[in-house]
């Protein structure tokens, strides 16, 4: 009797301890996110990238401890466009969000109100750029697509004055100091908050470097890159060579500058002890051609490298021995939302279009491969010259379409610079023929029939200015057509 009462006290005992652990796990079960997203900083900018110019050492170490997509690229590169399919999962083509400065509509599900929905505690901090009322408009707490704590703006570039507003006060005020290290600092209150509070929580920070204008980096940073002293791709043309250098040490500051801000947050999560249970993603929304090609600086929209790749590093709870793994299989920006909800074990709404790939990142595997889908449906302001296209990467190729047919198509593996453009190569044809029947099946998978950029203006009831800026639609649909927002993208 004794050995049977001894046994069940030992099994007593192991439930308890089995119910306890399964407590203890629950916040890996449901990780908190922290998603840091960047303003045009280009996948090849990094020190773990290859970058012989840039210093990057706090973002290097963490691509040591997460899963590195190399090839990673924005659904339609600019800025908008970007955060509105990152938000939603979803096309630009589907939410007629193809445009800068347009309005996120409300029936959208968004990525704060899924995870509030879950019980998290969601915070925005930084560059929002999908709200549509005027830059420097406040973001009113309706619009702000399940985000509650808050101190964003819609759109700023003034790094050293940098505007926001915040949670239900209407009165716009500025940081008191350079915009990244602000937003570390706030960003680091929000988290050791929710630690206090015991609060499960998703945090957005969108820092706007190192989008131009890149004079204003701090000039401690800029002093670290000599001009004569870069190493400037083999894409950009000796003509270019004065102007690029000098742009590229402004970006490069702000690079360097942006890395210590994030390593401050970085920093301070390991202190918090919160990389057991919190999925952190260091990305950006698109990059820039920065002289590439003979492509002006400033430059993005095109499906050039330079302007569609995009870093996207990922740490999740129990990474273990897959710490410092390359994925190069590309995700395209619709994939995230749903790679996120994967991981965090919340049901994938229906309306997100984007593929889950959870099990890839917590499997990772350099040989799969996929096909990624880019789009510029209607290019704007300077670059509306340039054709409206389709594109695909994959781990190997890019293959771009425009209306009148195949105009891209690089092996990225052997020209990595994209130097050599393989369309209509007699020798390529059954290559250019496969790569053109996965670009219409990505197609046909979002229903979009790739038509001329009137259509999905006209679709979506978007208009452009004079100097082919989007107007604001809401004003447009109340027959004021006021264009609202400044030509800085």
């Amino acid at each position: 009797m004794c050995n049977v009462h001894q046994k069940m006290i030992f099994t007593l005992f192991a439930l308890i301890l089995i119910a306890s652990a399964c407590k203890r796990a629950e916040p890996i079960t449901k990780p908190n996110i922290v998603y840091i997203l960047t303003d045009q900083w280009r996948a090849s900018a990094f020190g773990y990238a290859g970058d012989p110019n840039v210093k990057t050492s706090n973002i290097d170490k963490f691509a040591q401890e997460a899963v590195n997509f190399a090839n990673a690229v924005s659904v339609c590169p600019v800025c908008t466009p970007h955060r509105a399919a990152l938000l939603t999962g979803r096309y630009p083509t589907s939410t007629g969000m193809f445009l800068n400065d347009l309005y996120l509509p409300d029936e959208e599900l968004c990525m704060a109100e899924i995870f509030k929905a879950e019980g998290y505690k969601t915070g925005y901090l930084g560059k929002w750029h999908l709200d549509g009322h005027g830059r420097l408009n406040n973001v009113e707490p309706e619009r702000r697509q399940g985000f509650e704590y808050w101190k964003a703006l819609e759109c700023s570039h003034d790094y050293n004055e940098m505007a926001y507003y915040e949670h239900d006060n209407p009165e716009i005020k500025y940081w008191d100091e350079y915009s990244p290290n602000a937003l570390a600092k706030d960003a680091i209150s929000f988290i050791s908050q929710r630690v206090k509070s015991e609060e499960r929580f998703l945090l957005f920070v969108s820092i706007a470097t190192p989008h131009f204008p890149h004079h204003s980096a701090p000039a401690k940073y800029r002093a670290m890159y000599p001009r004569e002293e870069l190493i400037l791709a083999p894409n950009v043309p000796k003509e270019w060579e004065a102007e690029i250098r000098k742009e590229l040490q402004g970006y490069y500051a702000h690079c360097t500058a942006t890395d210590e801000a994030i390593g401050h947050i970085l920093q301070k999560m390991m202190e918090l002890d919160l990389l057991g249970n919190t999925i952190i993603v260091l990305s950006s929304d698109h990059g820039e051609m920065m002289g590439a090609h003979g492509i002006k600086p400033f430059t993005k929209q095109l499906a050039w490298d330079e302007s569609i790749r995009v870093p996207f590093l990922i740490r999740y709870p129990a990474i273990g021995e897959n710490r410092g793994a390359v994925i190069n299989a590309p995700i395209s920006t619709p994939d995230i939302l749903p790679s996120l909800l994967g991981l965090a074990n919340i049901e994938i709404p229906e309306s997100v279009e984007g593929e889950n790939l959870s099990d890839l990142i917590r499997s990772p595997d350099p040989a799969i491969d996929r096909v990624a889908l880019v789009m510029n449906v209607c290019p704007f302001t300077r670059e509306y010259v340039y054709p409206e296209y389709r594109a695909i990467r994959t781990k190997q190729y890019t293959y771009a379409r425009t209306l009148e047919g195949a105009s891209k198509l690089f092996d990225n593996l052997s020209d990595p610079f994209q130097m050599t453009n393989l369309v209509d190569k007699l020798e390529l044809k059954d290559l250019q023929r496969e790569m053109d029947t996965k670009l219409n099946l990505a197609l046909e998978k979002i229903g979009d029939d790739f038509n001329p950029r009137d259509h999905y203006l006209q679709k979506w009831n978007l208009k452009l200015d004079s100097s082919n800026q989007a107007i604001n639609y809401r004003d447009f649909l109340k027959g004021e057509g006021v264009v609202q927002t400044p030509m800085i993208r």
